[in-house]
């Protein structure tokens, strides 16, 4: 249970006093006071009314400061002039003028909340403490017997900094869920943000919600390369981590997960350091996974109905069966090589049935034009995702079986073709969710963070299968303990739905054009000008619990940068392709030694070593050499030709245990 802080402190200075005129009345929701021109508040202060100051007697008001202007007894500028006899560079004016600062703050909280009454004209105070956590409501959170508080910065007014904490059940669900974060790019410390919440949110999570997890998806250069190296700290972010009680280490438990380039053996990442490289796990599919998910790859202006009908046909009737094509062959379609062999079978069974007569144009009721644009979308999947997608020999599927509690999993999908990007991530979220849904994942509660929601959920434009699962997770995600942390530079261009949806927003450095929208009408013209002009490392938060936005500084996160990162372990060039193949052949098992494996691949066939190597990484075995070796020294056979009348075509291969 967190303290609560001491109740033996002097009771505090005012520093200013509730007026209400005829023209500016105080009301429930709103109110305004005077300071003397000296103060030390400013737009975004918390401050406190009533209660002689300590919060102990009579009603209390909590407001936070949205606009301020400056007053003197000056009826019209004119007056001024005159005063200073029209001569503007004139040092003081003749006489003193009285001069005063006029605020207005919205209220957070009144306590008691009913009945609830306009704001007493009492005297106004700074919050401390106790007060920040009253006003936003934090208190019942924050001190209950199981508390669910999970820092997310300081309030800093006046030289005063206080924690502010998010309720987990709102961010995290099931009483809410998800956050979205915008800023312009490189200014609003997006990543960093988010970088130092799951910091937080590890250190942080109740141990009566279970475990956690985090997925993340690198799409651009190498933000989220290297979260498990240490990065550098001033001796201010240091204090600050303290208060917040939050470690300033880098994430213990990392796993990296990257696609193969094209070569089909080194990594498409920039991890490729030598020091960092062996921690980075190839992500390979096949055609099963391509099938499974071809609403997300085929464009729906080409791919009608009639086309989903015999993609349909081929996931339920021909994939990992049996097949007879009906024209006297056999075929068991497993890799894209397979599926090309069953097609050929096909048209060439059509045209010598034809014979030049019509009606012989259709095949188990799907019409042959149909069957060319399922089979050339399909093909050419396999050259535009080359490496993420294999043509040949078995794939990884995903790499894990279930998730370990505070560990992040990094998906760097960076360097991939969109149409890949579009593919890992429908297949992993659909997977993810479909393990949590069965309660195998695991962990009790997943963050999946996703940049560049402008990309992926745009406001407009046609619905993609990834729009749609988005909106899925932003929607039913939290009855499953999936939350969705997304970040992108405009909000207003992002699905209403999905930023609508998310609990926790945070707002960094905005663009004036931005602020222009009509998403952003109920902050104040001060607010507005504050964002404008936010250094790095300040957010403005909001929250379920807090009734108006929060400003909040942030340390900067504990993690290399990915620009400090590829500077302190720059990218390694592509090794031969010997060398990637121990190097993955040795991650797997490191009691494999390279001479044994570069003797073993010598003068063998580059696609015969991706496909055992393929096979090595989807099986895993406990010995990995032997298996490696085994797969390898099966040699591929053709199966012998059948007569031209026949109409067959022969398998892909049958396997042998004759080595070569």
């Amino acid at each position: 249970m967190i303290a609560r802080p001491d109740k033996d402190t002097p009771p505090p200075t005012p520093i200013g006093r509730v007026v209400a005129t005829e023209l500016k009345p105080a009301t429930p929701h709103q109110f305004h006071f005077w300071t003397a021109t000296e103060t030390s508040i400013g737009i975004g202060a918390i401050v406190k009314v009533g209660g002689d100051g300590t919060g102990e007697a009579g009603r209390v008001v909590y407001g936070v400061v949205t606009d301020g202007f400056a007053y003197s007894d000056l009826a019209t500028p004119l007056h001024d002039v005159v005063g200073a006899e029209g001569d503007p560079t004139r040092a003081a004016a003749p006489t003193t003028r009285q001069e005063i600062r006029y605020w207005t703050a919205a209220v957070l909280r009144q306590t008691p909340e009913e009945p609830l009454q306009p704001v007493p004209l009492g005297q106004v105070y700074l919050a401390a403490d106790a007060d920040v956590a009253q006003a936003l409501r934090m208190d019942t959170f924050l001190y209950s017997a199981t508390p669910t508080a999970i820092p997310i910065g300081l309030y800093t007014s006046a030289g005063h900094e206080a924690p502010v904490y998010l309720d987990a059940d709102f961010l995290l669900g099931p009483e809410a869920a998800h956050l979205n974060i915008s800023g312009v790019s490189g200014l609003a410390t997006k990543t960093s943000a988010v970088e130092f919440l799951l910091g937080s949110i590890f250190a942080h999570f109740p141990a009566h919600k279970g475990r956690i997890a985090a997925l993340c998806f690198n799409v651009k250069g190498p933000d989220l390369c290297f979260l498990d190296q240490p990065g550098d700290l001033s001796d201010e972010d240091r204090e600050r981590y303290q208060r917040l009680g939050v470690p300033p280490a880098p994430f213990e438990r990392v796993r990296f997960y990257a696609p193969l380039k094209a070569d089909g053996v080194n990594l498409n990442t920039l991890r490729t350091h030598p020091d960092l490289v062996s921690d980075v796990e190839p992500l390979t599919w096949g055609l099963q996974e391509v099938v499974d998910f071809a609403e997300v790859l085929l464009n729906k202006d080409d791919i009608d109905a009639k086309a989903d009908a015999f993609i349909d046909f081929l996931r339920d009737r021909v994939l990992g069966r049996t097949f007879d094509d009906g024209f006297g062959g056999t075929h068991r379609v497993q890799t894209f090589a397979d599926l090309d062999r069953l097609f050929r079978s096909i048209f060439d069974g059509l045209e010598i049935a034809s014979g030049g007569r019509s009606g012989s144009d259709t095949w188990r009721t799907h019409h042959i034009a149909t069957i060319r644009k399922v089979r050339n979308r399909l093909l050419n999947i396999s050259t535009r995702c080359k490496g993420l997608v294999t043509d040949d020999g078995p794939s990884s599927d995903l790499p894990w079986k279930e998730f370990t509690d505070r560990t992040v999993y990094v998906i760097d999908i960076a360097n991939v073709d969109p149409l890949g990007q579009d593919l890992v991530f429908a297949r992993v979220v659909s997977k993810l969710r479909e393990q949590l849904e069965r309660r195998e994942l695991g962990v009790d509660a997943v963050v999946v963070f996703v940049d560049e929601l402008n990309k992926y959920a745009p406001g407009d434009g046609s619905e993609t299968y990834v729009k749609k699962m988005l909106l899925d997770i932003s929607e039913r995600g939290r009855y499953l303990g999936m939350a969705l942390f997304g970040a992108e530079q405009f909000r207003s261009q992002v699905h209403r739905r999905v930023v609508g949806n998310a609990g926790t927003q945070l707002f960094g450095r905005m663009d004036m054009d931005e602020l222009a929208t009509p998403g952003y009408q109920v902050l104040s013209p001060a607010t507005k000008s504050k964002l404008a002009t936010l250094p790095i490392g300040e957010l403005m938060v909001r929250h379920p619990h807090f009734t108006q936005p929060i400003f909040v500084r942030f340390p900067k996160p504990p993690v290399l940068r990915g620009r400090d990162g590829v500077g302190r372990f720059p990218p390694a060039a592509d090794v031969p392709f010997e060398d990637a193949v121990v190097r993955q052949l040795v991650r797997l098992d490191r009691r494999v030694r390279p001479n044994q494996v570069k003797d073993l691949i010598a003068e063998r066939e580059q696609d015969d070593v991706r496909r055992a190597l393929a096979a090595v990484r989807h099986t895993r075995p406990d010995d990995v050499l032997a298996y490696f070796r085994k797969v390898l020294g099966s040699r591929v056979v053709p199966a012998p030709a059948l007569p031209q009348e026949q109409h067959a075509v022969p398998p892909l291969h049958t396997i042998s245990d004759e080595p070569y």
